[in-house]
């Protein structure tokens, strides 16, 4: 599978983003996903993830109550809705996919776990 991240850009504080990730291919419900970041001179963390029908998710403690993702099986695309930004969520932004039962083996915040990449997409939070 193939995927292609986009919505990045500038925000100040306390503003909000929506990030999208479209995947090539027929067998997108059969994908675990997840968003991953990495800030300049860190490494990349894991952010949020879902599981390939949508009913379980997982977040970051980072990120809990203000980013919330959702995926459409229908259209082969998740998202990552971004609310009340902050600088420390500067980063480049991945999405992954999986297709090894991440969430049932409890490892879906594993980013060497997912075999497919996004090339990121970057995102700036101004104070």
């Amino acid at each position: 599978v193939q995927l292609q991240a986009s919505g990045g850009g500038l925000v100040q504080a306390g503003g909000s983003l929506r990030l999208s990730c479209v995947a090539s291919g027929r067998t997108f419900s059969s994908y675990d996903m997840g968003w991953f970041r990495q800030a300049p001179g860190k490494e990349r963390e894991f952010v949020a993830a879902i599981s390939r029908s949508g009913g379980t998710t997982n977040y970051a403690d980072s990120v809990k109550g203000r980013f919330t993702i959702s995926r459409d099986n229908a259209k082969n695309m998740v998202y990552l809705q971004m609310n009340s930004l902050k600088p420390e969520d500067t980063a480049v932004y991945f999405c992954a996919a999986d297709a090894n039962e991440l969430f049932l083996a409890g490892l879906n915040t594993k980013e060497y776990l997912y075999e497919y990449w996004g090339q990121g997409t970057l995102v700036t939070v101004s104070s």
